[in-house]
């Protein structure tokens, strides 16, 4: 939940809740008795509904919502622009260095797809078989706070009821009435608010974030395939705008053309310094180990024997 969200929740509920301190004090409209029979009997119906492990999911689920933060389209956009001019200049293994720092975990596993060479159809099957299971355990966690939202209200009638029939019980017991009439009355309130400010934004939170990360998952399949065919990047530029807002499209080919100078320019470097490195140095140490040639020595001339001309015959 961004920090406005919270600002809005924390401003609305404030004044929610003064409109029942306006109206008689907060402790008018607390009773212990009728906030168990709502919620024990909400809980006992979802017992026997789902599995417990489901129910925890879903909950896990909700709390993940609320509390993580999900990469915008925007943020996807970006990365994959990166990836792909990356894998131009220094080729597609050089993404494996980089495949473990990123948080998206669906991201980064197409990411290994695309650095052990899968083919396109394969990364479009595996990532279609990931996409569909994922939207079914979403669905299933949006249902489980859908069908609470349904039963909390179905609960404070039930809590009215049993008021009222301790209410016509106890008709001549004042003691009766005035533990039954807040009971009749206020467990109605509790399973509307609960169903309606709670249970029901819920699972509404759960569906609007579960298209969202759909959306992102799908930019990333595109996104992923065009590297793998070692499209053009400004062809995937223009391909991932077309999945963003007309307001968010506006300054991705300069993004791109900064992604790109920075990727030649540290390419350059290193080509630079491998070059350098490979270059024979000129100002060698001498190395005394190595033993110099000597001069050869020649015989002094008066040493020298020259031996008669044989005479012709």
């Amino acid at each position: 939940m961004s920090k406005k969200n919270m600002l809005g929740v924390l401003l609305c509920g404030a004044i929610f809740v003064g409109g029942f301190w306006m109206s008689g004090g907060l402790a008018v409209y607390w009773n212990l008795a009728a906030f168990l029979i709502v919620v024990a009997g909400l809980f006992a119906s979802m017992f026997m509904s789902y599995p417990f492990e489901r129910i925890r999911n879903a909950f896990q689920v909700a709390r993940s919502v609320y509390t993580e933060r999900q990469p915008t389209p925007d943020d996807i956009v970006r990365i994959l622009l990166e990836l792909s001019v990356k894998s131009r200049v220094q080729g597609v293994l050089s993404l494996e260095a980089i495949r473990k720092k990123i948080p998206n975990e669906f991201l980064r596993g197409a990411v290994a797809f695309l650095v052990d060479n899968y083919k396109e159809r394969d990364i479009r099957e595996f990532l279609n078989t990931e996409m569909s299971f994922f939207l079914e355990r979403r669905q299933q966690s949006e249902r489980v706070f859908q069908t609470m939202a349904k039963a909390a209200p179905a609960f404070g009638v039930a809590g009215s009821v049993i008021g009222l029939i301790g209410l016509l019980s106890g008709i001549e017991n004042t003691q009766a009435l005035v533990q039954s009439i807040p009971v009749a009355f206020i467990s109605t309130l509790y399973g509307v608010v609960i169903s309606n400010l709670i249970l029901a934004p819920i699972a509404e939170s759960i569906n609007f974030h579960t298209g969202a990360e759909m959306l992102n998952q799908k930019l990333i399949m595109e996104g992923i395939i065009a590297i793998s065919k070692e499209q053009n990047s400004h062809r995937l530029e223009k391909k991932l705008t077309s999945f963003l807002s007309p307001g968010e499209r506006a300054g991705k080919a300069e993004l791109l053309k900064s992604i790109t100078k920075k990727y030649i320019t540290r390419q350059r470097a290193a080509n630079e310094r491998a070059a350098e490195e490979a270059r024979p140095r000129e100002d060698m140490a001498f190395n005394d180990a190595v033993p110099m040639p000597q001069p050869m020595e020649m015989p002094s001339p008066g040493h020298l024997h020259m031996s008669p001309l044989a005479r012709a015959n």
